[in-house]
């Protein structure tokens, strides 16, 4: 007995410091690296660290209150009314108030937006409409309409960056974008003290800092994946984040729908895939993901060069430019893209990336909310189009779905995950819905 209860005691002890190991720690730097614009919309990495959204999503897609403790609609969803959380502050001090949030989701949204008017009306923001916005609680989460401190308190324009989220903004130098814990924030204050982001970093060049101890969190494009396992890196990746898509133009010399329809067949989705992204992700005709609707497998995504060429006929086009997104991928899919055109008979040529007025655009469009109704609204709002108000059933989604893709103005190609690889330092790190890390809930191993 005395035996058996000293061996108890003694396996006790070994597995305090494993228990202890297992609690987050506070204090330390992340350090990430990241080879684009921090600032990017509506998924900027330090975006939904420095601000927060009436609204927000949860792992599995559910809306659940942030900045908005509850809301309500009324007049068949023509009229919003959301009532803020009490006691939350700016970074700076300034308190949120309903007069701040209007002046924020004006200055995110001038044309296209969901909405017709906002208004403050107490302590509370009422969204108004001439078209029934079902969706509105989940669009509000999204990226483009976090809210910034616009004006403050004494109604000068706030200077920087300014929000309510887990870190704020303190510096930006020699390339390094600086956040501080909020030690006031409503959701509690971040495990780690800072964060510091390198901007404009090569991936190569951050895998290295990785491996030599010099970062803690870098990207993992979408076509890196299989590398990134090759080398044992430990990796966090997303569900489908984004929809490569071809935008076309229909005015113009693509105002005939029948050349549009002729591009969208030329197209070869496997090549993207098994070429270009190294066969990650998932082939697609359709704008929402299978798991998302339960219908995308309806839409065919094959290639058909001979009924391509038939529906062009004898129809002559001048030459076309196609642009793309930034990143060597983008590029490298744009040239295929190019290629699979001309063997259709169309005189395509690349042109460089941000190229106002293309004929063709390679895109990438944020895959956002858990509802698919909202996240087809979000969706189209994304490629700057107008959304049909369509009905909560599967049957109405998919004819506004079909109905929108015949036109052929955007034609789907690859659903594709957003991933980040972490030093052996990080605990727990995760990814929000949209794929950007939520550094909030990371802590270091080796934390003072």
């Amino acid at each position: 007995m005395l035996r058996r209860f000293a061996i108890s005691c003694l396996l006790a002890t070994l597995a305090l410091p494993a228990a202890a190991r297992t609690r987050p720690h506070y204090g330390g730097t992340v350090r990430v690296k990241i080879e684009g614009d921090p600032w990017q919309r509506p998924d900027g990495l330090p975006r939904r660290l420095i601000f927060d959204g009436l609204t927000t999503l949860d792992r599995d897609g559910t809306v659940r209150p942030a900045l908005a403790v509850e809301w309500e609609s009324e007049s068949g969803d023509r009229r919003w009314q959301f009532r803020l959380r009490p006691g939350v502050h700016f970074h700076d001090g300034s308190p949120l108030t309903a007069v701040a949030v209007v002046a924020s989701l004006a200055a995110s949204c001038a044309a296209n937006c969901p909405w017709n008017a906002v208004h403050a009306v107490g302590p509370s923001i009422v969204i108004t409409g001439d078209s029934p916005m079902p969706n509105l609680p989940s669009l509000l989460a999204g990226g483009q309409f976090l809210i910034s401190l616009v004006l403050t308190a004494d109604g000068k324009t706030a200077n920087g960056a300014i929000g309510t989220g887990p870190f704020q903004l303190t510096g930006f130098n020699n390339g390094v974008l600086t956040l501080a814990a909020n030690e006031n924030c409503w959701q509690g204050r971040p495990f780690a003290d800072a964060v510091e982001i390198r901007v404009h970093r090569l991936v190569h060049d951050q895998w290295l800092d990785l491996g030599v101890g010099r970062a803690d969190v870098v990207e993992v494009p979408a076509e890196q994946l299989r590398q990134a396992q090759e080398q044992r890196l430990t990796v966090a990746e997303s569900s489908p984040a984004t929809l490569l898509a071809l935008q076309i133009a229909d005015s113009g010399a693509l105002a005939n729908p029948t050349l549009r329809a002729a591009i969208a067949l030329a197209v070869d989705r496997g090549a993207l895939f098994n070429v270009i992204f190294q066969k990650q992700g998932e082939v697609t005709a359709s704008l929402l993901p299978q798991a998302l609707t339960g219908y995308s497998f309806l839409f065919a995504a094959d290639r058909d060069l001979n009924k391509a060429h038939q529906m062009r006929g004898g129809l002559a086009t001048p030459p076309l430019t196609l642009s793309a997104d930034q990143g060597g991928a983008m590029q490298l899919a744009a040239q295929r893209i190019a290629l699979n055109l001309r063997e259709a008979g169309f005189n395509v040529q690349v042109v460089g990336t941000g190229t106002q007025h293309s004929d063709l655009m390679l895109r990438k469009l944020p895959l956002e909310g858990g509802e698919p109704a909202a996240a087809l609204e979000a969706l189209l709002r994304s490629a700057g189009q107008t959304p049909p108000v369509v009905e909560q059933t599967s049957a109405a989604l998919f004819k506004a779905e079909r109905e929108f893709l015949d036109q052929k103005t955007l034609i789907p190609l690859l659903y594709l995950p957003r991933a980040y690889s972490s030093s052996g330092r990080v605990r727990d790190l995760q990814l929000f819905p949209d794929g950007t890390p939520d550094l909030a809930g990371v802590s270091l191993e080796d934390a003072p």
